[in-house]
C-alpha cells in the first residue's frame, strides 16, 4: 500500500470507527435527550469532556503511527505492512483511547 492510500485509508477509518463507537451508538441509545446529570453532579459532564480531550491526541497519534509508519489502517481489511510498536499505537492503548474519546 502507498503511503497515500495509507493515509486516505486511515483518515476515513478515523472518521468512520469513532464516530460510530463515540456518535451513532450514544445517539441510538439517548437521542441526545440530555437528562438530568448522574447524581445530579454538573461535574461529571465536565469530566466526560476533559476524557474526550483527553483522548483525543492519543487517537490522532495511533491513526497517523499506522498510515506513516506501518503503510496501513487500523482498520482489518487494510492491514499495514510493517509492524507498529511505537508510540500509543499498540492495540490496548488504542482501544483505551478510542473508548476514552
Amino acid at each position: 500500500m502507498t503511503m497515500t492510500m495509507a493515509i486516505l485509508g486511515s483518515a476515513l477509518f478515523f472518521v468512520a470507527a469513532p464516530s460510530v463507537l463515540a456518535g451513532l451508538i450514544p445517539w441510538w441509545i439517548t437521542r441526545w435527550e440530555f437528562l438530568p446529570p448522574f447524581f445530579d453532579l454538573q461535574a461529571t459532564r465536565v469530566v466526560g469532556i476533559l476524557l474526550i480531550v483527553a483522548g483525543l491526541p492519543g487517537l490522532v497519534d495511533s491513526f497517523a503511527r499506522f498510515a506513516l509508519q506501518g503503510l496501513g489502517t487500523p482498520a482489518p481489511i487494510a492491514p499495514t505492512q510493517n509492524l507498529v510498536v511505537t508510540g500509543l499505537s499498540s492495540d490496548r492503548p488504542l482501544r483505551l483511547t478510542t473508548r476514552s474519546a
